[in-house]
């Protein structure tokens, strides 16, 4: 194990990122439709995810379950709150066995670990062990977020990137990256390629919840927020190529 294990300071390779954590929402994986799994999509991130793989980046992903679960709006419909998360959690681990499906069709080794223990689906998650995969080429899925309520899976996504001490969070969306408005309803909208913690904080922009950015901000995590389906920005936003908005300290 490296001395540096956990810590955010893994070395850089040729500029570009060398461990990372690719956050993906679970409404990608619908795709066109509302709710449930496309093989289409789920296909097309693996295979871009085993592209990086090749290139000797360690990938970890967190996935949402919103495709399938969404534990806000069912608590809205009178469902109990924390009760309704754990629903949601479970959707999550739906999705990370699809994508280490599509991702062990194309020959790539992968483990899923939950934070809720399920031994005949996948590994309990353990930092050094994911770690260890990771240096042994192997994309680690982590699932069911942090497997406690009122915590958002973008939460996670920072939570886990801190504990395996990857370089960035790497969030595909639906837009090429952060505006000053929704670009969706408001033609005029301004994109950033770079900010920091803060203004994303007292702006209220649409990055990820506020505790993963408090969470990022106060370890000096960066976040780049891309077009998930843009042809070739996974691998572009894995290698740390110029890609969507940065959110990251003012200094660096």
């Amino acid at each position: 194990m490296p001395d540096n294990e956990g810590q955010h300071s893994v070395a850089r390779r040729d500029g570009g990122w060398k461990r990372v954590v690719l956050k993906l929402s679970g409404e990608a994986f619908a795709g066109e439709e509302q709710l449930g799994i496309s093989p289409k999509v789920v296909g097309y991130i693996a295979q871009a995810i085993a592209e990086a793989v090749a290139k000797g980046i360690q990938v970890a992903v967190v996935i949402g379950g919103g495709n399938m679960f969404r534990g806000a709006e069912l608590s809205r419909g009178g469902m109990e709150r924390s009760r309704a998360d754990y629903m949601g959690m479970l959707g999550t681990v739906i999705n990370c066995l699809a994508l280490q499906d599509f991702l062990e069709r194309l020959g790539i080794e992968t483990r899923v670990q939950t934070a809720i223990h399920m031994s005949q689906v996948a590994e309990a998650y353990i930092p050094r062990r994911a770690i260890r995969h990771l240096e042994k080429g192997r994309v680690v899925i982590f699932g069911a977020g942090l497997g406690a309520p009122f915590f958002s899976t973008d939460t996670a996504a920072a939570q886990r990137a801190l504990e395996i001490g990857a370089q960035a969070v790497l969030k595909g969306t639906q837009v090429d990256g952060v505006y000053d408005s929704d670009p969706r309803k408001n033609p005029a909208a301004v994109r950033f390629d770079r900010l920091d913690y803060n203004e994303v904080l007292t702006r209220g922009l649409k990055v990820m919840d506020a505790t993963a950015v408090s969470l990022c901000m106060d370890n000096g995590l960066p976040i780049v927020v891309f077009d998930l389906m843009g042809k070739g920005n996974i691998l572009r936003a894995v290698q740390g190529e110029k890609i969507g908005t940065i959110v990251c300290p003012p200094d660096v």
